[in-house]
């Protein structure tokens, strides 16, 4: 294959995943007619139409669609073999994008993060802030991170941090006012605030456990938000009852800003796991991460295979 064909091919997927001629022109560091101009020529040599244009938006036809899939394994595996050269250098060098919530990126991979960059100054780290389950391969992510139960079966699993809890917080002045729910029955009596879950867009129900029994309570309150911040700072507000992690609200409740209520009902569970397809496709830099994450979790991590 000749040098251009392949130069085709490669601005092809990058502008098929970018779906934008200028983010994508960007990328490639080269302008977006040059890179119009690479696209006509591969259209031109396969005898078909790759991509529909719009004034806003590029998107991939069905034969685009289906040389991208071709494409992708290939170019990934390249980028892979790539990475792995930096093993014959002094230091490894390269990219880590990791997908995670904002409590896991502050909790678990922030301390990681901290003793990674100032030794490894050629490795660079980027974390994709969302608390949406994002598809790792389709999205170009080497990792992501999230709880236990909410990763595919068909993934690779790392532990990565301790166990966690959730607590059920009100201010003092709220349960002054409202009293205190000893049992998930007496919520329906509070205003709760709720937390809308990006990922399925329904609002969160409360899971408690109690000697076995599991509860999952639908609350009710007039106020929903779909970050934890807002949550909190309702709470303390006096404007209702959270369901909140609890080293998010331990510094509130050691100050009496907040009081933890039915603790009974609110025992612990396995926290962050990291998640990835395949460790064939692990680079230098993301292994290199990796054991960052077990340094910073201590002894409690396991793999999942």
């Amino acid at each position: 294959m000749k040098r251009e064909h392949l130069t085709e091919l490669a601005a092809f997927a990058v502008l098929a995943e970018e779906c934008n001629f200028t983010r994508a022109a960007a990328k490639l560091g080269t302008s977006q007619s040059a890179l119009s101009h690479t696209i006509k020529r591969l259209e031109e040599r396969l005898g078909v139409r790759l991509l529909t244009r719009t004034t806003r938006k590029v998107a991939p036809t069905d034969a685009g669609e289906r040389l991208l899939g071709t494409l992708r394994p290939a170019l990934d595996s390249i980028e892979v073999q790539l990475a792995d050269l930096s093993e014959f250098r002094e230091k490894p060098a390269g990219t880590v994008r990791i997908t995670t919530s904002r409590h896991a990126a502050n909790l678990v991979l922030w301390p990681a993060i901290q003793r990674l960059i100032p030794e490894y100054p050629d490795v660079h780290v980027e974390l994709s802030i969302d608390s949406a389950l994002a598809d790792i391969v389709g999205d170009r992510f080497d990792a992501g991170v999230r709880l236990g139960e909410a990763i595919a079966k068909d993934m690779i699993a790392l532990r990565i941090g301790p166990d966690l809890r959730m607590l059920i917080v009100g201010s003092p002045d709220y349960l002054a006012a409202h009293g205190i729910p000893k049992t998930p029955q007496d919520l329906a009596a509070h205003q709760c605030i709720n937390l809308r879950l990006n990922t399925a867009g329904g609002l969160y129900a409360w899971e408690l456990e109690r000697k076995g029994r599991e509860v999952k309570v639908r609350v009710e309150g007039q106020l929903a938000f779909n970050d934890t911040d807002m949550i909190m700072k309702a709470a303390e507000a006096g404007m209702g009852l959270g369901f909140l992690m609890e080293d998010q609200v331990r510094c509130a409740v050691a100050a009496g800003r907040l009081v933890a209520v039915m603790e009974d009902w609110c025992p612990s569970f396995p926290g962050y796991h990291l998640y990835y397809p395949s460790r064939r496709q692990a680079s230098p830099a993301f292994r290199i991460f990796v054991d960052a994450l077990r340094s910073s979790s201590g002894p409690r991590h396991h793999d999942r295979s």
